[in-house]
């Protein structure tokens, strides 16, 4: 029995495989024009930052929804994301667009990422106490904050001149079209850094499937595992996020995707799975961008669209079974 549910896996594994590569060989090499060796390496970063992404994204969220036990919560409910509209729209509204922090995007990268980085550590240095405080008690004050820190980004932005507001909101939708091909690079560097110590944790997090009590008991320590998948989390989110601006509902998607799709406790299958499916859902959803709706909305509109319906269906279903 459980080496044929390990054989579905593996079938299911490879035809996401085999679609993620027909998705990012139709957007290479589809419709090129003009001179090939111009527009070829420009799809390569832009592929190379929708996979980053794509990944990021996912591998975040099945940890976090492990360590909250929670499929309908994502890394984005702490307030991650609106760290990053925050930062940025007080570097347009008090410096301005000629500022060096916009300019230099070394600089904006990395200003982006420490901001949301600092806001979870000192969000989990203060609420994350498990003696005292449960998990959820750190959510709540994280969707506060979140809300707050939205309010505060719509208070900034109608006051700011109409010029810094339109070069403003090119940072805070996700974008494929400008990606800077040496932040693609560090983003990379971050994400593989980000695996090889992920990966010491992927055992410890299959075993805390089982909850707190027997995860402990079978000699995980809980509390700091916690810490720890937060912490990774949101070093993904916030990478993500400098790189191409926030998409709030991908995570969600995939996640639950690779859960009802794969048949597996194991974090490593479910990451591979939820990755590849993010990778087919961003590659294929800007080639639908580009060349069906002819650039006349963006990527992250299509996705929380469909991921603001896909999570009403989730809140409905899970609604229907403590009901039942």
């Amino acid at each position: 029995m459980q080496s044929s549910v390990k054989k579905t896996n593996t079938i299911k594994i490879l035809c996401l495989a085999v679609l993620a590569i027909i998705s990012i060989a139709g957007f290479l090499f589809y419709n090129i024009q003009g001179s090939f060796s111009y527009a070829f390496p420009m799809r390569v970063y832009r592929v190379a930052a929708m996979v980053i992404t794509a990944v990021a994204i996912a591998y975040a969220t099945v940890m976090f929804q492990t360590v909250t036990r929670n499929r309908i919560l994502t890394p984005s409910m702490i307030g991650v994301d609106s760290m990053y509209e925050v930062v940025q729209t007080v570097i347009y509204f008090f410096l301005g667009s000629a500022s060096i922090f916009v300019v230099d995007r070394y600089l904006n990268f990395g200003t982006a990422i420490l901001a949301m980085v600092l806001f979870a550590l000192l969000l989990y240095r203060f609420l994350f106490r498990a003696d005292k405080y449960p998990i959820f008690l750190l959510l709540l004050a994280g969707m506060i904050i979140g809300t707050l820190l939205g309010s505060l980004v719509s208070f900034l932005q109608v006051m700011i001149d109409p010029v810094e507001y339109l070069s403003l909101q090119n940072k805070l939708f996700a974008s494929f079209t400008n990606v800077k091909s040496e932040l693609v690079v560090i983003s990379a560097v971050i994400l593989i850094a980000c695996f090889i110590y992920g990966a010491f944790l992927m055992r410890d997090l299959d075993v805390m499937n089982l909850g707190r009590d027997n995860a402990m008991n079978l000699g995980v320590s809980y509390d700091k595992m916690v810490l720890r998948v937060l912490i990774l989390a949101s070093i993904l989110i916030a990478t993500s996020t400098a790189l191409v601006g926030p998409i709030t509902f991908l995570g969600l998607i995939v996640s639950n995707l690779a859960y009802q799709f794969l048949v597996t406790y194991k974090h490593s299958i479910l990451i591979l799975g939820a990755s590849l499916i993010s990778i087919i859902a961003l590659v294929g959803g800007q080639f639908l961008v580009l060349h069906v709706f002819n650039l006349n909305t963006t990527i992250s509109v299509i996705i929380n669209f469909v991921g603001g319906i896909y999570f009403i269906y989730l809140l409905l279903k899970q609604s229907k079974g403590v009901a039942g």
